[in-house]
Parts: structure tokens; sequence; C-alpha cells
């Protein structure tokens, strides 16, 4: 009896409080829902190429020429294209498809089969400290994609430490000076230091203040800038000796406009120094979102971030469920 007394002598209009945990959940699900609007804003260009293809069509020659040729556009290249027709082609003799909704739903399956071995998570923890080089061509958003980089990592409750290892452009380090000061990041640099010095202080000062995670920057190259590309190859041997192992990530950075290019990078960076990861940038509305398929087919290095715009929160993890489903829509029966 007491008890039912106790529960009507509550006022009616008092809601009872939601549990922390439950808030906490709702939040991670809009900021989720935000991200996956923003990619599909990001990779509108080629979702709309795409998906328009499928509306009342007929499931002949037509449609796989027009399929080929909005895959090509999308900067997916030839081989990965002649893949995904090739593959799709026998799923739809193989399972008897006969709607243009049942080829898109085929064409999805065989985009994330394609791009899930590009979906790895980055490992935090494994070394004391971590060392990340992150390189890439000059304006790819190799800095900025660092200050981001901190950020998440501070998320998840780790210490970091920037290395202005890019000496070779003027403003370089006053951008990584700004970036450290908004994430109240400390940042090791020299005034006119050589690079690989300047990394293997950074290395030395992390070991000595047990930092979590270290990041050298360094400076923005084309691939056929050979004493650039010797100049991190130095670099990554100074960290392996100021730390047995280390650098224990080698990431590249990559507009996500630039296309093929972005292949050419990959391919040419890994050959030179081992490349561990990538960090897919500029999702956001002129891409095409195709080259992660040639990747994928070429050179298939674990896209660790994509990211889909200037703010702290448009780098997010690589998710290949999350990216198809901005191209291609939700999954349907």
């Amino acid at each position: 009896m007491f008890s039912f007394f106790k529960k009507k002598l509550q006022p009616d209009s008092v809601p009872a409080p939601q549990p922390v945990a439950e808030v906490a959940i709702e939040a991670a699900a809009t900021e989720k829902r935000s991200w996956i609007t923003r990619l599909k804003v990001g990779l509108s260009k080629t979702s709309s190429n795409l998906t328009t293809l499928f509306i009342g069509a007929r499931i002949d020659d037509n449609l796989y020429e027009e399929l080929e040729a909005a895959l090509l556009m999308s900067d997916a290249g030839v081989e990965a294209t002649q893949f995904l027709l090739d593959a799709l082609k026998r799923r739809v003799k193989d399972h008897k498809l006969t709607e243009a909704a049942q080829v898109k739903s085929a064409l999805r399956t065989l985009l994330i089969d394609l791009l899930k071995p590009l979906q790895k998570p980055l490992e935090l923890g494994r070394h004391q400290p971590l060392v990340m080089m992150i390189t890439g061509v000059n304006g790819a958003g190799k800095t900025t994609t660092i200050g981001k980089l901190a950020k998440h990592l501070q998320s998840h409750h780790q210490s970091v430490l920037l290395a202005a290892g890019d000496t070779f452009r003027a403003a370089a380090r006053e951008q990584l000076t700004i970036w450290g000061e908004r994430n109240n990041v400390s940042v090791i640099a020299q005034e006119s230091g050589d690079p690989a010095a300047v990394a293997f202080d950074a290395v030395h000062s992390a070991t000595a203040r047990q930092i979590n995670v270290v990041m050298v920057d360094t400076a923005g190259r084309l691939p056929t800038q050979l004493h650039l590309m010797e100049e991190l190859k130095k670099i990554k041997r100074v960290v392996a000796k100021a730390m047995d192992s280390a650098p224990h990530e080698i990431l590249l950075v990559i507009d996500g406009n630039t296309g093929q290019n972005a292949l050419t990078q990959v391919k040419a960076f890994d050959d030179a120094l081992g490349l561990t990861g990538l960090v897919v940038t500029k999702l956001d509305g002129t891409a095409k979102g195709g080259v992660l398929a040639a990747i994928a087919r070429n050179r298939p290095i674990p896209v660790y971030f994509i990211g889909v715009g200037e703010q702290i929160e448009d780098l997010q993890p690589f998710d290949a469920d999350e990216f198809v489903t901005a191209l291609l829509g939700e999954a349907t029966e």
C-alpha cells in the first residue's frame, strides 16, 4: 500500500530523470546521424550519378554501359570498375535477378565487400609512445588533419605531442602551433632545424614525459620531388634510432578530389616508406569518392579516417557500410 500512495503523491508534471547512460547513447546516435548526413552530402555527386541509373531501368547492356561510365566518372579507375561489373554480371546471372532494385542491392553488397579490407581501426596503446609520421602532398590538408587527429586521440584519453617537421614551408610551423594551442598540445619545433632532428627530439621528449602519441608533421611534397622523398626516408631512419620499432604508423593524407592522382600518390609513398594507413580528406561536395574502390583494388592500405569538412567532428573513422550507404542508400530486402 505504501508504495502505491508514494507513487500517486508524485506530481504528474515532473518527468522521471533520464538515466545518464541513455542520454549518452542518444547523444552518440544523434552525432552518428549528423555524420551520415554530412557524408551523404559530400558524396552526393557520385551518389546521384549511380542511383538514378536504376530508376525504372531494364537489366541489359545499356544499364551496364551506363554503370561503367558512372563508376569511371566517380574515379573508381578502370581495374576496379571492370572488377565490379564482372562480379555484378555473374551475380545477376547466378541469382537470376530481374529487378533494377535487386541489381542495385547486389552492387551495394559488392562495393561493401571491396571496401571492407580498408576498414581497420587505428590501434592505440601498443607502444609508449606510439610514433606516427604524417605525409602527403601540398594542399591535401595534412597539417589540418594532424590537428583534428590530435583532438580525436585526446577524446580517447591519449596525451599527444606534435613535431613540426615541415621546415620546408614557411607557415607550416606556425599553422601546427595554432592547432597545438587549440588542443592544448605541446609542439616541438626548431627555427631552421633539420626535420629529422626535430622528429628525434620529439620522440625523446615524449618518452621522457610519458606522452602516449607523437605525430611528426613532414613537408608536403610530390612523389616526383626525389630530394624531398629522400628526406622522408631519412626522418624514418632517424626516428628508428630514437626508438626501436618506430615509426609505428606512417600515414598518407590524400585529397578526395584528386581522382586517380590519389592512387598514384598512394603507390609512390608506399613504395618509398611502407605506408600503414591513409586519411582521405575533403569529401565535401565535389569529391567523387570512387578512388577508394581504386585503392582497394590496387593497393589495399587501411583507411583509418575520412573527412568531409573543416570542423573537428568532420573527421571520422572509415566504415565501409556507412560509405556505401552514402553512395547507394540503405540496404533493401
